[in-house]
């Protein structure tokens, strides 16, 4: 049982790319890596097998918030953790929570000790603090497990902020300390990722990184972007953040982003990524491809016999055609939502492998620079 290792490969000599490996008690992760979302334990319309097979995933993420309501932390335990309960053998990180609270805005108040908030599904109340979101992430037996903390919105005063961000802080000290005090569970390593907050204001930026920095933790996250900023902001903050963040600790952005979003915070010095929009936008008829971006419901697909998508390594992608799968979606037939998701998810494992050699090449910024202007084309 060890510790989270990450060792820097390779740097991108005209950009801020790098190229590393994460070890886990569950494996290895090359990065830059995108993480497929499960939120409650399950990447929607996709099985564990396809994951690995033919997605090709490394890490998936999975949500405190919607696993402990369902099924909760007993039926986890019982079955030995998140891995066995579904199968996925491979690593698991899991976010806090926070996001998901702190979206219910109405049904949740906020206070030192922690968020007050109502179940979305049946309106019963519960408290998550800094201490029992560390257990119940324990008991969920992620590999890679985030601190609590407050995302603030956008756009957001410079004193709530400001206050947001100090009671971040408050909380990490507590989550740090109770992580810390007990033991890890299953019999492999779990480990601890804090999160830099500050909302689009410089200063406090610069503060929640220098604070997160100090915790010596074997990972780093930034919080608190692609809420609704605009494009140019969120890669200035991101640029910002991995300036004042060690480098030789991965990097972590949350919920980022879209294909052209990950390209160019790869280039900024991001190393890992989540997103739902992969598998959402495939269920409504958005295919992210190697050649751009397609609305599969529309009438120009009916006759277009060639494949989904032949520049990417996907069975699915390369056997179905653009006309059949417009047609199952024009059906409301279940399929159409697994192999767009397929498409999807195949395509960004696929986009950060190409970026990976080629920031190890030594020609990633030429490379994506094409690549993002090719990616934003609407088919």
């Amino acid at each position: 049982m060890a510790a989270l290792a990450f060792e820097l490969q390779h740097t991108d000599n005209n950009s801020k790319a790098r190229a590393g490996k994460m070890t886990t008690d569950h494996g290895e992760i090359l990065t830059p890596i995108f993480m497929p979302v499960g939120t409650a334990g399950s990447v929607k319309a996709v099985n564990q097998q396809q994951l690995e097979r033919d997605i090709k995933a490394q890490i998936i993420l999975g949500n405190t918030y919607h696993l402990y309501l369902r099924p909760g932390t007993n039926i986890l335990e019982e079955a030995g953790g998140l891995h066995k309960f579904n199968g996925w053998n491979r690593p698991i990180l899991t976010d806090s929570g926070g996001y998901q609270v702190f979206s219910l805005a109405e049904n949740r108040k906020l206070k030192e000790e922690g968020a007050l908030f109502q179940s979305h599904i049946d309106g019963s109340r519960h408290l998550f603090t800094p201490e029992n979101v560390m257990d119940i992430q324990r008991s969920i037996g992620a590999d890679i497990v985030m601190a609590f903390d407050e995302c603030t919105p956008y756009p957001c005063e410079y004193a709530y902020a400001k206050k947001s961000m100090e009671l971040t802080h408050r909380w990490l000290d507590r989550g740090f300390k109770h992580f810390y005090d007990t033991p890890d569970k299953y019999g492999y390593s779990q480990n601890l990722f804090p999160i830099v907050q500050g909302s689009i204001y410089k200063d406090l930026r610069v503060a929640s990184c220098e604070y997160i920095a100090s915790k010596g933790a074997v990972g780093n996250a930034i919080g608190g972007l692609s809420v609704g900023e605009p494009e140019e902001m969120m890669y200035e903050f991101t640029e910002l953040c991995c300036g004042h963040l060690p480098s030789e600790k991965p990097r972590y952005l949350m919920g980022v982003g879209t294909p052209w979003n990950i390209l160019e915070c790869i280039s900024l010095g991001i190393d890992m990524f989540d997103c739902v929009m992969p598998t959402r936008n495939g269920r409504n008829g958005m295919l992210f491809t190697s050649k751009g971006v397609i609305n599969i419901r529309n009438k120009k697909w009916a006759t277009d016999f060639t494949p989904i998508d032949d520049g990417i390594d996907c069975e699915t992608s390369n056997y179905y055609t653009k006309a059949y799968l417009r047609h199952l979606f024009v059906a409301n037939e279940i399929l159409a939502l697994e192999l767009a998701s397929l498409q999807n998810l195949t395509f960004y494992l696929w986009l950060v492998g190409e970026a990976r050699k080629h920031i190890i090449a030594g020609d990633f910024r030429a490379w994506k620079n094409g690549m993002v202007l090719r990616l934003k084309q609407r088919l």
